[in-house]
């Protein structure tokens, strides 16, 4: 079978699917324009996952659709191409581009191959490492992909891997889909390193779970380590590096950076920037400050100084794209939730798992909570409309609630790769162009069995010891 005949074969396969959903009866509980949009939503990843289009072809096709058959309105349809968050990830794109143009990307590569450039893994854990350590400061994980992405870019280009099918699996496809696994991790270790967290903690309330800074940490710190110092290792088994051993590298680091010399005025310029964008990102929750204003805000600068310019931004086609894709996907996904969609599956799933022993409702919650997933491009909004309802599913059937609910919170983070659209942090790494949609695919699968496996056998016992 040749590819043409395969992508024809796989999009005559989405559409049946598509149109079977559309027209099964609606089943009881549901509105029509609830079960239509999920027709359209399971039709459009189903795509993606088959190859059947691109990304931005079918988030385009979908949301045309779901307009014109009259299941939204236009005005609802539309408005993530208003959100904060998308926007703040199309600036951040941006931004990112400008420490790799001015030379401060290669710089700050040239130091971290210095400390850790042995070895393509070192590099991986050093990337894994950093975002651990500044997770706390940052309320937003597309905030951190916005530091972590420059730096893996870099590191990427310094040796010699660039976006083409020649170059990218030399060490950047594996250093870039580090910077995007890493967020799964650091962001469920700390309870300040994304939005969604406090959001579940003031949900869990309610329900008499009480969590403070303190108490999450304890609970996450077994689970969460454990999968830091695996995981890097793990994506390096399953999608090697061509290029590994760089014992040379170190020296040559050094030599390349006494060749470039002092920092130049753009350097210093974009240096500057990015700190005070770094700082006001980390203060953002004390200052009441809007993280996507900051992000303007630093554009501005960067285009006042001249360090970029309205070329450059017209040659970064990509960002329009990703901008256009997610944009779409995220609308579509919060109207689901919108219309009792994810409602509805909870409370059928609740029904059940009645008469289980708490221990396999437990296990069953954990894993439904993660593949809903495959219907949401925002964790935050995965917190906010399925959080609350498997909690309370689970301590009917007398699960205990503080292990449930941090399960189910860690989960929220640990599942943020299991596909490209699966959290805003992801977007800079998807659309970087070193790995294919299938890649993403095959490895957000592997590192979220990974995290939520580690989760049930390691992570259980120790939040049944630890929270009480």
């Amino acid at each position: 079978m040749t590819a043409g005949t395969r992508t024809l074969v796989a999009r005559l396969g989405v559409m049946a699917l598509g149109v079977a959903i559309w027209f099964w009866p609606v089943p009881e509980g549901l509105t029509p324009p609830a079960w239509h949009l999920f027709a359209i939503f399971a039709a459009t990843i189903a795509s993606v996952i088959a190859g059947a289009f691109p990304i931005l072809t079918a988030s385009v096709l979908a949301v045309g659709i779901s307009v014109l058959s009259g299941v939204l309105t236009p005005a609802k349809a539309y408005s993530g191409f208003a959100n904060g968050t998308i926007l703040l990830i199309v600036v951040a794109f941006l931004v990112a581009r400008a420490i790799v143009k001015c030379g401060l990307g290669a710089r700050l590569g040239h130091l971290v191959v210095k400390l850790f450039g042995r070895s393509t893994l070192g590099l991986g854990y050093s990337i894994f490492l950093l975002d651990a350590v500044i997770a706390p400061a940052f309320p937003s994980d597309t905030a951190r992909s916005g530091v972590l992405y420059p730096l893996a870019l870099s590191l990427a280009e310094g040796g010699g891997s660039r976006p083409d099918e020649a170059t990218r699996k030399k060490m950047g496809a594996y250093l870039l889909f580090c910077s995007m696994a890493t967020l799964s991790l650091s962001s469920a270790l700390w309870l300040t390193a994304m939005a969604g967290n406090p959001l579940g903690a003031e949900i869990g309330k309610s329900m008499g779970f009480n969590i403070s800074f303190g108490s999450w940490l304890l609970a996450s710190l077994v689970p969460t380590l454990i999968a830091i110092a695996v995981l890097p290792l793990l994506i390096y088994k399953v999608f090697p590096p061509e290029v590994k051993a760089t014992p040379g590298a170190p020296a040559a680091a050094r030599k390349a950076l006494a060749e470039m010399g002092p920092l130049s005025l753009h350097e210093k310029i974009v240096a500057a920037t990015f700190v005070v964008m770094v700082l006001l990102w980390g203060l953002a929750g004390t200052l009441k400050l809007d993280l996507t204003a900051v992000a303007f805000l630093g554009l501005g600068v960067l285009l006042a100084t001249g360090v970029l310019t309205l070329k450059d931004i017209g040659q970064q086609g990509d960002v329009l794209a990703t901008f256009m894709w997610f944009a779409i996907l995220y609308t579509l996904s919060g109207q689901l939730n919108a219309l009792g969609f994810m409602g509805y599956l909870g409370q059928r799933l609740g029904g059940a798992l009645g008469g289980l022993p708490w221990v396999a409702a437990y296990a069953i919650l954990v894993v439904a909570y993660v593949l809903l997933h495959y219907l949401f491009v925002s964790q935050t909004a995965h917190v906010l409309a399925l959080f609350g309802v498997f909690l309370g599913v689970g301590s009917q059937l007398g699960v205990p609630v503080p292990l449930l609910g941090f399960a189910l919170l860690f989960s929220t983070s640990y599942m943020s790769t299991i596909t490209p659209q699966a959290s805003s942090a992801n977007v800079l790494v998807v659309g970087s162009g070193y790995l294919t949609q299938g890649e993403l695919y095959r490895l957000g699968t592997i590192t979220t069995a990974f995290n939520i496996l580690l989760l049930l056998l390691v992570g259980t016992p120790w939040l049944l010891f630890v929270a009480r």
